[in-house]
């Protein structure tokens, strides 16, 4: 692979680390350029999934040093969702995704709105509606089964359920949005390896930028707070809501 690639390459992982720092959607980034860099898409997956761990583990430490992450309220959700992403990306290779690509978009669009419409969106906590233990449950489930399955927008799921159901303020549900999404993560990665569908040598280069983006995106959260965080929510919702209805006019086109 070319120098240039792989520099392209470096900085799609330092930019998908910023934004997945602090809202999530890195993605976004990080696996098309994969995609572009010639990939087939499983290794691509695969390799996005090695890559994107590594930046949201740095996130979590900084959050956790921050006094962000409230350790006793996450244990629960932490299991159920590693348990439920891996029968998620066990399960992708064998059901079709398709009516789940239709539905996100819509789902992801209902948020950024009820968001935009929210002036104090997060920025207060709020009553929550179930307790630490069912919402471990049910979004460790629903969340962890979905992001090992498909992916898209989990971050922002994750961060609506802990503002709604669980009565977090925004910083603190994008602390608990990090650890959960790195759970994920490494379940993901971990089927990924035994498949054999990770290219170390290119994860490797994005992870270098990764830890540099994450490292910089989660200093701003921990200085700005929440204002900082519901803009940069709103604009990588949207831009995740165009990227996946563009992809399905590009594929019915």
């Amino acid at each position: 692979m070319s120098w240039d690639t792989l520099l392209l390459l470096f900085l799609a992982g330092l930019s998908a680390g910023f934004i997945d720092s602090i809202a999530g959607g890195g993605g976004l980034i990080s696996l098309p350029t994969l995609l572009w860099a010639g990939l087939p898409p499983h290794l691509a997956l695969g390799t996005n999934k090695m890559q994107s761990t590594f930046g949201t583990l740095l996130a979590v430490r900084r959050y956790a040093q921050a006094g962000l992450v409230q350790w006793a309220q996450v244990r629960l959700a932490v299991a159920v969702t590693f348990v439920a992403a891996l029968l998620g990306t066990l399960a992708v290779t064998q059901v079709s995704p398709d009516l789940l690509k239709k539905l996100v978009p819509w789902l992801l669009l209902g948020i950024a709105a009820y968001a935009l419409v929210s002036p104090r969106f997060g920025q207060q906590a709020a009553r929550a509606r179930l307790t630490p233990t069912v919402f471990a449950c049910l979004g460790g489930c629903v969340l962890g089964f979905y992001d090992g399955f498909l992916g898209p927008g989990t971050g922002t799921f994750w961060t609506v359920a802990c503002l709604s159901l669980l009565g977090l303020n925004l910083l603190h549900a994008t602390a608990y949005t990090k650890v959960v999404n790195l759970t994920s993560n490494l379940a993901s990665v971990s089927v990924f390896i035994w498949a054999a569908q990770v290219r170390y040598d290119i994860a490797a280069v994005m992870i270098a930028g990764q830890l540099i983006g994450a490292r910089l995106g989660s200093g701003l959260v921990i200085r700005h707070g929440a204002p900082f965080i519901r803009v940069m929510f709103l604009l990588v919702v949207f831009a995740l809501v165009v990227k996946l209805l563009w992809d399905q006019w590009a594929a019915g086109s």
